[in-house]
């Protein structure tokens, strides 16, 4: 039965992990629910808070599973944050905590990167990171460089169980400098308006589809937009149950989901 919940809804917003694939393997009914949502009239995009990856990288990952979409289907904290740059921040210096994905994708913004004396330090996903860029950024914020961070998760779920992601890195730097950053990806406005102005919609268009509590679930409830939590990852009942951070809707799976739009 279709929900008036996602009436108003024109593009679902997808996390991948645990949402659409897990352990490098479709969730069963993923395709289903896309072809289900392209029959119904509405539109959809992927959008992970993962700044370490781009959008070649998640595209090949959804290939090799046998999903295919093309690149405008794909949306990183990091486009966010380039975004937000480019707009409010133009023309300023960029001291960048990344891999070699994320500065191609900032180089390719035009965003100006330094590697000392910045305006702005960002704090990415670096799986490259080494102790002397943590000294060297940590240096620079507490000399009064703006300090960015593409999104806030603890963690980076991997097939051999979690990996520190930025917010873990956001903790060590606040530790040391006492500083806090402006946080990019979900649950932030930034987020938000973001995907508003690409789609040209309202926020009340949008819905959020996830497994995580505190990004995917949280962007809607601040936002009064629409959320739907899918038990398919890192959540269960016993820990939705427990959370303040409550869903538009819980479904087992995408499967369950695509009966109610």
């Amino acid at each position: 039965m279709q929900s008036p919940c996602f009436d108003k809804t024109k593009y679902f917003i997808i996390d991948m992990d645990g949402t659409f694939y897990l352990d490098g393997n479709l969730i069963d009914g993923a395709m289903d629910f896309l072809s289900r949502v392209k029959e119904v009239g509405k539109d959809f995009c992927f959008f992970t808070n993962n700044s370490s990856n781009n959008v070649a990288v998640c595209r090949e990952k959804l290939h090799k599973m046998g999903c295919d979409v093309p690149e405008d289907k794909i949306v990183i904290s990091s486009h966010v944050t380039a975004d937000f740059l480019n707009r409010n921040r133009a023309g300023k210096t960029v001291y960048l905590l990344g891999n070699e994905r994320l500065t191609a994708d900032f180089e390719a913004a035009g965003i100006p990167l330094v590697s000392e004396n910045p305006d702005i330090v960002v704090l990415g996903f670096d799986t490259t990171l080494t102790y002397q860029k943590l000294w060297d950024a940590c240096r620079y914020i507490a000399n009064g460089a703006e300090y960015i961070a593409t999104h806030p998760d603890f963690n980076c779920p991997t097939a051999d169980g979690f990996m520190p992601d930025t917010g873990s890195m956001m903790a060590l730097f606040k530790a040391s400098t006492g500083k806090d950053p402006l946080v990019m990806g979900k649950p932030h406005s930034y987020t938000v308006d973001y995907l508003t102005e690409r789609f040209h919609c309202k926020r009340d268009e949008l819905c959020f589809i996830g497994d995580r509590l505190e990004t995917d679930i949280l962007i809607g409830q601040k936002h009064n937009i629409p959320s739907v939590l899918v038990l398919t990852g890192v959540t269960d009942m016993e820990l939705y149950n427990r959370s303040d951070i409550r869903a538009t809707a819980v479904e087992d799976s995408l499967k369950s989901f695509a009966t109610h739009i």
